[in-house]
């Protein structure tokens, strides 16, 4: 059960990175949610670095929404995503 949990915020957090960063009319429901898991993955893993440590359920949030945004932004740079 916690694994359909962690997909549902997964795509909530991708959708709302997309919005952030202007490819929602290029994302779909698949591409939100892995963007936001491996998003997710990659905010913690930066914040692990930085010494930031998760007290609470918002920063956890917003740790997981910095890293999908950090991911659209490179996945952009690369060529995959264009701002519209």
């Amino acid at each position: 059960m916690s694994w359909i949990i962690s997909l549902i915020i997964g795509g909530i957090v991708g959708w709302l990175a997309s919005i952030i960063m202007k490819t929602n009319a290029q994302m779909g429901l698949i591409a939100n949610v892995l963007v936001g898991v491996v998003g997710s993955v990659l905010g913690f893993w930066i914040a692990g670095l930085l010494g930031i440590t998760d007290t609470g359920a918002i920063v956890r949030f917003l740790i997981a929404l910095g890293g999908a945004v950090l991911l659209i932004f490179i996945l952009g740079k690369l060529g995959i995503f264009r701002k519209t």
